[in-house]
């Protein structure tokens, strides 16, 4: 349990300092994509269900990103996150985070 909170905590902090703009620029979206695969491999690793980690990540990405388009991007790249087989952080963001 304390890890779960840790990590939730930890993942939202980084969300909100990065989400303290009027738009979203590209280095938002990127860092959000970021987040969310750090998100999904941690909880992953803490073995949540599928439809938990989309909707916990889902809300981190519609709190911080403003523009509709860019949110549809994060949710279509957390979607694919959520189904790969990897917890990896690193091999979810290569593969996600372009």
């Amino acid at each position: 349990m304390k890890k779960t909170l840790l990590a939730v905590v930890s993942i939202s902090v980084a969300a909100f300092a990065y989400a303290n703009t009027v738009s979203d620029s590209s280095a938002l979206v990127n860092q959000q994509c970021k987040i969310s695969a750090e998100a999904v491999s941690t909880l992953k690793g803490l073995r949540y269900g599928n439809t938990s980690i989309k909707k916990d990540v889902s809300s981190l990405i519609n709190a911080h990103l403003k523009t509709p388009e860019n949110r549809e991007v994060a949710q279509k790249a957390l979607i694919m996150m959520i189904d790969d087989k990897s917890t990896d952080v690193g091999t979810l963001e290569g593969k996600y985070c372009s």
